[in-house]
């Protein structure tokens, strides 16, 4: 089957990024808030300053651990048959791990989140077909931030039979989300066995690695789970003012990041996390939808490949606060070169903007996106079957191919056929439906799916144990 294959670098751009982030890790070094992490380093050949807590770290210890990282990997749901690949060639969608303010349904407005909506986030990414990761999408203020990953963790594993994540707070937190796990799992040779969990570590650009995100990743490596990493350098900004230096600076903080995480437990698979963006020179404003967006997530995907590991870029996402022409423009033209360059893993889905909330609405269109761009990155086959010259000649002019055996055949497998949320009807039939927008109907289907799914319940003995462990979370001092 013909594939479109998205490539923007060429073989000595992709050279020149790499070896301009060897110079940066060698001579400016990272500054790393972590005191085994440096004694690690500076074990392994790294030169340390403990002073400064910089640590400047030679090619040879980069490579290397960079030939020892893992490249793919599962995460699996409770549900065996619903489990999202990285490495082995597959798009995952995630819904997002939680954001801080919320899109009411009703009227449109911002506010805080609450459990109720973090509950039918969970159940409705449960229902939808292309998110294959669920994500809490809210922080409900009504539980505490000190246990709050752990109880959004108990929610998860009990709302949804797929895989799930929420943003881990630190290394007590994550011990407690790693003994949820191994609950749902069987045990902690059960939990290596099928990883459940991934740590996400978010270097703060430029160039540091911090405390509380580095103890997640020590805790979650040495359990045998996956880690992915993401800095969020921004152009001009955190960044160098151009792409090419954006792109060097933010490779280097991923690399830094992995060297750390193979000396915690050497094999751990990592997910290269190429999310760089912009700031908007005249507001100041980390942008979600600029073109520069999706170039560089290109470039990213592409850096990653080099080095042999999946890649997650930051795609599908926009600055509109509505879903409006300016969102579908931005989602879709980023999500597209994402998906053709071979992302493995794209911007989280349910986002409202440049992370001003998280909306059931933008969740539902997001789904409707991944099964729109899925169907162009899957191409179409060219051979004697479907080249059709048979069934032409039989037709012959003034004929129709309506009937033929032939159409029956393939018509299902050839063609997307939409959604409710989408039109093609006539005008008069789209008048006579209400003369709705895309935002109206995907806000009537998610009403209707919440008011119809049902998700397979976590046995009642496990259940009780994931609450009392969330009940010990409770109580621990942060």
């Amino acid at each position: 089957m013909g594939r479109i294959e998205l490539h923007f670098l060429s073989n000595s751009n992709i050279q020149a990024i790499h070896e301009a982030s060897v110079v940066i890790l060698r001579d400016t070094g990272v500054k790393v808030h972590h005191e085994t992490a440096l004694r690690l380093l500076r074990e392994a050949g790294a030169r340390v300053d403990d002073t400064g807590k910089m640590a400047h770290l030679p090619e040879e210890l980069v490579m290397d651990c960079v030939t020892q990282t893992g490249k793919q990997y599962v995460l699996h749901g409770r549900d065996p048959q619903r489990a999202a690949r990285f490495g082995h060639g597959d798009s995952v969608w995630m819904s997002s791990p939680g954001q801080y303010t919320w899109i009411d349904s009703r009227s449109g407005r911002r506010r805080g989140a609450a459990l109720g909506d973090v509950r039918d986030a969970v159940r409705l990414g449960d229902a939808l077909d292309h998110i294959h990761i669920v994500g809490a999408m809210g922080q409900p203020e009504e539980i505490p931030e000190t246990w709050r990953d752990v109880f959004l963790t108990g929610e998860l594993v009990k709302g949804t039979t797929k895989p799930t994540r929420c943003w881990v707070r630190n290394g007590r937190t994550a011990r407690a989300i790693l003994e949820i796990y191994r609950t749902i799992a069987g045990g902690e040779q059960a939990l290596r066995d099928k990883p459940m969990a991934e740590a996400f570590l978010e270097p703060i650009s430029p160039l540091q690695l911090p405390e509380h995100g580095l103890e997640i990743v020590k805790v979650f490596a040495q359990a045998g789970q996956p880690v992915s990493i993401g800095p969020m350098a921004m152009t001009s900004a955190t960044a160098p003012g151009t792409l090419a230096g954006t792109l060097a600076q933010e490779n280097a903080e991923i690399l830094a990041g992995l060297v750390v995480t193979q000396l915690f437990a050497r094999g751990t698979p990592v997910m290269y996390g190429g999310i760089p963006h912009i700031m908007d020179p005249r507001t100041s404003i980390c942008s979600f939808g600029s073109p520069e967006q999706g170039l560089m997530a290109v470039a990213m995907v592409q850096m990653a490949r080099f080095y042999g590991l999946p890649a997650y870029v930051n795609v599908g996402l926009t600055d509109a606060k509505t879903l409006d022409a300016q969102a579908g423009i931005e989602k879709a033209s980023s999500m597209l070169l994402g998906v053709l360059a071979g992302a493995d893993t794209f911007g989280h889905c349910g986002i409202c903007g440049t992370d001003h909330g998280a909306s059931l609405e933008w969740l539902y269109a997001d789904n409707e996106l991944a099964a729109y761009v899925r169907r162009i990155a899957r191409g179409f086959e060219t051979d004697a079957e479907t080249l059709a010259t048979e069934v032409v000649h039989r037709v012959g002019p003034c004929g129709n191919f309506l009937a033929e055996e032939h159409t029956v055949r393939h018509f299902r497998d050839e063609l997307w056929l939409p959604g409710p949320a989408w039109t093609r009807q006539s005008w008069d039939g789209w008048e006579t439906d209400g003369s709705t927008s895309m935002a109206q109907r995907a806000s009537e289907r998610v009403r209707t799916i919440l008011a119809a799914h049902e998700v397979e319940p976590l046995d009642g003995r496990l259940a009780a144990e994931i609450d009392r462990i969330v009940q010990c979370a409770q109580r621990e001092p942060d």
